[in-house]
């Protein structure tokens, strides 16, 4: 039991990370403080109810990433804040209003009531790989991805790479902020996530995995590469358990094609109907890369290996009657 007594706050936490983070937080022992959108919809807040310890030691809260002070009551009297919540879309027709007014404004709100709130030792911040990889060049195979890289706006912008955009400006000025105000913050950087679902409602990245299994192809891309929602998970509550954790850590994992993906899926799930996919493999200019993992081993994160995120998404997926 790491956090007994211990009470962290969990921003968006209805989301399908943050509710594995929640999961994992109660049942090492902290009293969790949890933001959702909506408190009366159960959407939100069943599946955060029925978590394990959630009865005796998991309290919700209304929050905004818009309003300001909207995380005060949340955050109050809390040891550490996980900021996992922005949104998480690649089609939008408004992306400042969609995507990077959310992420940006939500960063500084949650970080600005940490600063005025004493008890706040650390903040540990989501980020993703869509803010390390964008770059001008771009990147080559043999290129090794470290905590170094960072997205350039200006090449986000140029590409129309919204997503991307809201997650390097959202980690730019919370790294801002965190110095100018001598903050304790770590970031956490992961790929694209799946896994099994904790919440009803399907997310973004394992409806890739659904897609997949539809015959589409949710990026045109021949590779992809996913990181398990539990090693995930956990590299955010070592992340605050790890005093000498600092800077950035990023999490993917091994670059697979879309046909060698579903291949697996096919051993796993004979039964399961999987489309081919149609032929647009490669339309999308490949960014190819090595990802340097040193840094999050260090913090004791084991990788689960892809056939079993696989295996356990779609098992899920079933569960939910979501495929």
């Amino acid at each position: 039991m790491n956090g007994g007594g211990k009470v962290v706050c969990v921003s968006g936490a209805s989301g399908y990370l943050a509710t594995w983070i929640v999961k994992l937080l109660l049942l090492r022992g902290y009293t969790v403080r949890a933001t959702v959108l909506n408190l009366t919809d159960t959407a939100e807040t069943e599946h955060l109810l029925a978590l394990e310890g959630a009865k005796e030691r998991l309290k919700l809260f209304k929050a905004d990433l818009l309003e300001e002070c909207s995380f005060d009551q949340a955050i109050e009297g809390c040891d550490a804040v996980f900021h996992t919540a922005s949104p998480v879309k690649f089609n939008v027709t408004d992306p400042q209003i969609e995507l990077i007014d959310p992420a940006v404004k939500g960063t500084i709100n949650v970080l600005n009531t940490c600063k005025k709130t004493s008890s706040v030792q650390r903040i540990i911040v989501t980020s993703s790989t869509a803010a390390v990889v964008v770059r001008q060049p771009p990147l080559e195979p043999n290129d090794v991805v470290d905590e170094t890289f960072f997205s350039d706006p200006s090449v986000c912008m140029e590409t129309k790479s919204w997503y991307p955009l809201s997650k390097t400006l959202a980690e730019n000025v919370a790294w801002e902020f965190s110095k100018d105000n001598g903050m304790d913050m770590v970031v956490i950087n992961p790929g694209f996530i799946i896994g099994p679902l904790l919440q009803p409602t399907l997310n973004f990245s394992v409806g890739m995995i659904v897609d997949m299994i539809n015959g589409r192809n949710p990026f045109n891309s021949i590779y992809y590469r996913f990181v398990d929602v539990r090693d995930v998970a956990l590299a955010h509550v070592k992340a605050l358990e790890t005093p000498s954790a600092n800077g950035r850590y990023i999490m993917d994992g091994p670059r697979m094609t879309i046909t060698d993906i579903k291949e697996i899926m096919r051993e796993l799930f004979p039964d399961l109907c999987i489309a081919d996919t149609t032929k647009e493999e490669g339309k999308t200019k490949e960014i190819i890369y090595k990802v340097c993992l040193g840094k999050v081993k260090n913090l004791g994160v084991e990788f689960t290996p892809l056939k079993s995120s696989l295996k356990d998404t779609i098992i899920s997926l079933k569960e939910k009657c979501l495929l």
